[in-house]
C-alpha cells in the first residue's frame, strides 16, 4: 500500500478497505486521517450510519447523516450520540431546546471538548457545553466521539474526558431546495429551508433558515429557537485542496423548567413554576414592600444569541507538503441564574449616602417617596468575543512516514455584567437584558452609574503547539502514532466590584470606603456596616503542560486488529473558581493551598476491532488516573463556595459495541459500558473536618449503561427503527447517601418515501415510547443526610448537616410527524 499524494491512513491499514471521508476535528486532522484506497475485499462502511468503520489507534465512535436524519427533527446532536458506549446525555426536554447534561466515561461536559468544523464551543470561562445552541441536524455530515482522549491538535485546556466533534455538510454542485415541516406534541412546530445555489464560477454554496417553537411539556412557558446558516465552498484542484467559509447564527428564547428534589418528584413529577405573578405589597403608609414572585415562570428565562464565522483552507505547497488554516470568530450574548432582587429605595448603592436607612434614597417606583422596597430585574449577562485559528503543516517524508506540526490560538474576551432593569406590572422584565443596552430601562445610582449585580472582565488565551509522527511498518500491518501537544492557558481576570470576604455576593458600588484597611488589605464600606470587603482586584494566572499522545495498532488479519493508546490531558481552573480562590485566599481560608492547580489525567485504552463485510465490532478496556480532582465545596469558616482538590480518583471500565448488517434490509446495533469511578480520599471540609467519601462512586455516574437499535426496511419505501437506552442508578451526593433509580427509554421512528418531487419523505418519531417517568439531568451535593463524626480528632460528634439536591424530570412520551422534500 502507498500513501496518496498527501494523505495517510490513521491507524491500521487493513481495517480501511474502502475510500471514505474522515471524521476528525480540524482540517489538519482531516488531512492526516483521510483514508487511502487499498486493494482487497470491500467491507461494510457503516451500519446505517449508527456505527461507522474506524481505523485509528484510540477509542472512537462515529455516526453519520444516515442515522442523524432518523432522529427527532431539530434535535441537538448531543442527544443523537446517546447510543455511543460510554456516553450518557440527559435531555431536559424532548426536542432539545432546554439544554441537557453530557457525561462521557463519568466526565461531565465541562471536561469534554466540543467542536464543530474544528472550532471550540466550550465556554471560555467555565468550559460549559450549551447543547441547545448546536447546529441544525440536517447540516451535520458526521459526529465523532473520542472516548477519554483528545486528538493531538484538540483546541482545549479543559478536556480530560474526551472529545465530541462534528462537521458541516458541503454544498451540492447542483441547484436544489430542501424543505422540512414538523408538527408534534406540546404544540411543536418546526420549519427548515435550505437552498443550494449549485456551482457558480467554481463556487458552491448554501443558505438555510430554521424556526422552532413549542410549549414546555410541564408548567407554563414556551421554547423558541431560530437559526441561520450559510457556507461557501470551492475545490482548488484534483488533490483535494479547498477553501471554505461558513456562518452560523442561533437565537434561543426559552422559559426554564423547575428542577425538583427527589421528594417533590415523588409527590408530583409535574410540579413547575406559577403561571402568573401575584405581587403582594405589605407595609403601611409610604413604606411598602413588594414581593418578588420567586416562583413565577416569566422571571425564569434563558435567552441567548450566538454566532460564528468559520474558515477552512487546505493547500499543497509541494506534492508532499500540505498547509491547512482554520480561522474563526464567535459571538455570545447569554443569561442564566436567578434574575430578580428586592432593593430598598434607600439602598446606599443608589444614593451613595453611606447608610441603607437614613439617606435620601432614589424613587424607583415613582410614587413620590423613597421608603419602598421594589423588585428589580437583575440579569446575569455574559458577552463573549472569541477569536481562533488552527493551522497545520503536514510533510510526507516518504510513502510510510509523515510528520505534522500544528498551532492553535483561542482568544476569548469574556464580559460578565448584571445591569439592573425594571419589571412590568405582570412581573415580566421590560427588557430581558435589563439595563445593559437600554438606558431608559436602566436603574441608575445618584451619580448616573447603572446599578450592577456583578461587573467582571476576563481574557482567556490558549496557545498550543503540537507535533505528530505517523508511520506504518511490516507491510502496513503496524501503525505507530507519536504525538505531543503543549497548551498554555493564560487567564487575565478583573473584578470591578467589592467582594465580601465572607460571602459570594458582590457589592458593585461607587460609595466611599471607611475606616482603616485590615492587615490583609480588606476595606469597609459604609453601606455594608462592619462587613469586610475585598477591593476590586486584577490578577493573572497561567497554566501550561506538555502532554504526550501515543497510539499503536496492528492488523493481524483482514478483519481483525488491536490497538493501544496513552494520552495525558489537562483541565485548568475556571474563571469563576479563580475569582473565588482569590477571595478565599484574602479571607485566610485553610482550603486554598492547591485549589488553583489544574486537573490532570493519564488515560490508557486497550482495544480490539472486528470489521467484516457484515459485522462491525469494537471493544476496549480503559483506565484513567485523575490527579488534583477539583470539586466545588462550601467552606464554613469563610462562608465561601470554593473549588478545591480532593486528591486522586481512579477510574476504569469497559466499552463495547457491535453492528450487524443481517440482511440488505435489516440491521442491528448494540452497545454496553461499565464504569468503575470512585474517589480515593475523604473530602476535607475544614482544617480538621472530613466527609467519608473514600471509596464512594462519583456523582451522576451510572455503573452500567446499555443501548441498542433495530432498523428494518420492511418495503423499499418503508423504513422502521426502534432504539432503547438503559441508564443504571446514579448517586447525587459525594458520600453516596442519596441516589436516583435506573431508567429505560425507547424511541421509535418510521419513514415512508412518497413519489413526489426529487425526494419526499414522511417521517414519524415517538420518543420515550413507554412514557417512563424518571429523573434525567441531576444536581449534586456533598451529603443529603446528616453525617456525624466529621472531626476524628475532637471528642464528641461534630456533624455536617445534609443539603437538598435538585434535578430535572425526563421528558414524557412525545410524538411528531415530519414531511421532508427536495426539489
Amino acid at each position: 500500500m502507498k500513501f496518496t499524494k498527501s494523505i495517510i491512513l490513521a491507524g491500521t491499514a487493513l481495517t480501511g478497505l474502502f475510500a471514505t471521508t474522515t471524521y476528525a476535528q480540524t482540517t489538519g486532522s482531516d488531512a492526516v486521517e483521510a483514508t487511502v484506497v487499498v486493494t482487497g475485499r470491500r467491507g461494510v462502511k457503516s451500519i446505517d450510519g449508527a456505527l461507522t468503520k474506524e481505523s485509528i489507534s484510540k477509542s472512537r465512535s462515529t455516526i453519520t447523516q444516515d442515522y442523524i436524519k432518523t432522529q427527532t427533527p431539530g434535535q441537538t446532536i448531543l442527544q443523537t450520540i446517546n447510543l455511543v458506549p460510554g456516553v450518557n446525555f440527559t435531555n431536559n426536554d424532548p426536542y432539545g431546546n432546554s439544554g441537557g447534561n453530557l457525561r462521557i466515561r463519568g466526565f461531565d461536559g465541562s471536561r469534554v471538548s466540543l467542536t464543530f468544523d474544528g472550532v471550540a464551543l466550550n465556554d471560555t470561562g467555565n468550559y460549559a457545553i450549551y447543547s441547545n445552541q448546536q447546529l441544525d441536524p440536517e447540516l451535520i455530515e458526521s459526529a465523532a466521539v473520542n472516548l477519554g482522549t483528545t486528538d493531538v491538535d484538540s483546541p482545549t485546556a479543559s478536556a480530560t474526558g474526551g472529545t465530541v466533534s462534528y462537521k458541516t455538510v458541503k454544498p451540492t454542485k447542483n441547484f436544489g431546495v430542501d424543505a422540512t415541516a414538523s408538527l408534534g406534541s406540546d404544540n411543536y412546530t418546526r420549519a427548515f429551508l435550505m437552498v443550494n445555489t449549485g456551482e457558480i464560477a467554481g463556487f458552491t454554496s448554501f443558505l438555510t433558515y430554521s424556526q422552532t417553537q413549542y410549549d414546555k411539556f410541564k408548567g407554563p412557558g414556551k421554547m423558541n429557537k431560530k437559526q441561520v446558516n450559510g457556507r461557501i465552498y470551492r475545490t482548488l484542484n484534483d488533490a483535494g485542496d479547498f477553501v471554505s467559509v461558513s456562518a452560523n447564527w442561533n437565537v434561543n428564547r426559552n422559559n426554564n423548567y423547575r428542577n425538583l428534589s427527589i421528594a417533590q418528584f415523588q409527590a408530583n413529577p409535574n410540579l413547575d413554576y406559577d403561571a402568573t405573578c401575584v405581587q403582594t405589597v405589605t407595609g403601611t403608609g409610604g413604606a411598602q414592600i413588594q414581593s418578588g414572585c420567586t416562583n413565577f415562570y416569566g422571571q425564569r428565562i434563558n435567552p441567548s444569541d450566538t454566532g460564528s464565522l468559520r474558515g477552512q483552507f487546505k493547500y499543497h505547497i509541494l506534492p508532499n507538503l500540505v498547509f491547512t488554516f482554520d480561522p474563526s470568530f464567535q459571538y455570545v450574548l447569554a443569561e442564566g441564574g436567578t434574575q430578580f432582587e428586592n432593593v430598598k429605595e434607600k439602598d446606599s448603592r443608589l444614593d451613595l449616602s453611606g447608610t441603607d436607612t437614613a439617606g435620601p434614597g432614589v424613587d424607583l417606583n415613582g410614587d413620590g417617596d423613597t421608603l419602598d422596597t421594589i423588585t428589580l430585574w437583575r440579569p446575569a449577562t455574559t458577552n463573549t468575543h472569541r477569536y481562533g485559528v488552527s493551522t497545520s503543516l503536514i510533510w510526507d517524508l516518504n510513502d510510510n512516514n509523515r510528520i505534522r506540526g500544528a498551532y492553535t490560538l483561542d482568544y476569548g474576551r469574556h464580559r460578565q455584567t448584571g445591569a439592573f432593569g425594571y419589571l412590568k406590572a405582570d412581573g415580566t422584565p421590560v427588557d430581558i437584558w435589563g439595563g445593559r443596552d437600554n438606558i431608559a430601562n436602566a436603574v441608575k445610582a445618584a451619580d448616573g452609574n447603572v446599578l450592577q449585580n456583578r461587573n467582571r472582565f476576563s481574557i482567556a488565551k490558549l496557545e498550543q503547539f503540537a507535533l505528530e509522527y505517523r508511520g506504518q511498518f511490516f507491510e502496513d500491518k503496524l501503525t505507530v502514532n507519536l504525538g505531543v501537544r503543549s497548551p498554555v492557558l493564560t487567564r487575565e481576570l478583573n473584578n470591578y466590584c467589592y467582594q465580601p470576604s465572607g460571602g459570594d455576593f458582590p457589592r458593585c458600588t461607587t460609595e466611599p470606603t471607611t475606616g482603616t484597611p485590615t492587615a490583609s488589605g480588606n476595606v469597609f464600606l459604609v453601606g455594608g456596616g462592619t462587613t469586610q470587603y475585598i477591593p476590586p482586584i486584577k490578577f493573572k494566572k497561567e497554566y501550561k503542560k506538555t502532554l504526550p499522545n501515543l497510539g499503536v495498532s496492528y492488523a493481524f488479519t483482514e478483519t481483525q486488529s488491536v490497538y493501544a493508546s496513552y494520552a495525558e490531558q489537562i483541565s485548568a481552573p475556571r474563571t469563576d473558581n479563580l475569582y473565588k480562590y482569590s477571595r478565599a485566599a484574602a479571607a485566610g481560608s485553610p482550603l486554598v493551598v492547591s485549589v488553583a492547580e489544574p486537573e490532570t489525567t493519564q488515560s490508557i485504552d486497550l482495544g480490539y476491532r472486528y470489521q467484516s463485510s457484515t459485522i462491525l465490532l469494537s471493544t476496549a478496556f480503559w483506565s484513567t488516573k485523575f490527579k488534583n480532582r477539583l470539586v466545588t465545596t462550601y467552606d464554613p469558616e469563610t462562608q465561601l463556595s470554593i473549588e478545591r482538590n480532593v486528591g486522586d480518583v481512579d477510574q476504569y471500565g469497559w466499552d463495547g459495541q457491535v453492528g450487524w448488517q443481517a440482511t440488505k434490509t435489516l440491521s442491528l446495533y448494540g452497545s454496553a459500558s461499565y464504569n468503575h469511578a470512585k474517589l480515593s480520599n475523604d473530602l476535607q471540609l475544614t482544617a480538621t473536618t472530613f466527609l467519608p467519601t473514600k471509596g464512594k462512586m462519583l456523582v451522576e455516574t451510572p455503573e452500567w449503561t446499555y443501548s441498542g437499535r433495530v432498523q428494518w426496511n420492511i418495503l423499499p419505501e418503508v423504513e422502521l427503527g426502534l432504539q432503547g437506552k438503559y441508564v443504571g442508578e446514579r448517586f447525587t451526593t459525594d458520600v453516596n447517601d442519596e441516589k436516583v433509580k435506573s431508567y429505560t427509554t425507547f424511541d421509535f421512528d418510521a419513514s415512508y418515501t412518497l413519489p413526489f418531487a426529487k425526494s419526499t419523505v414522511l417521517q414519524v418519531n415517538v420518543t420515550n415510547l413507554t412514557d417512563e417517568v424518571y429523573l434525567g439531568s441531576l444536581g449534586s451535593g456533598l451529603n443529603a443526610q446528616t453525617v456525624l463524626d466529621v472531626d476524628p480528632n475532637t471528642a464528641g460528634n461534630q456533624s455536617k448537616a445534609g443539603v437538598t439536591t435538585f434535578h430535572y424530570r425526563g421528558a414524557p412520551r412525545t410524538a411528531m410527524i415530519t414531511l421532508r422534500t427536495k426539489f
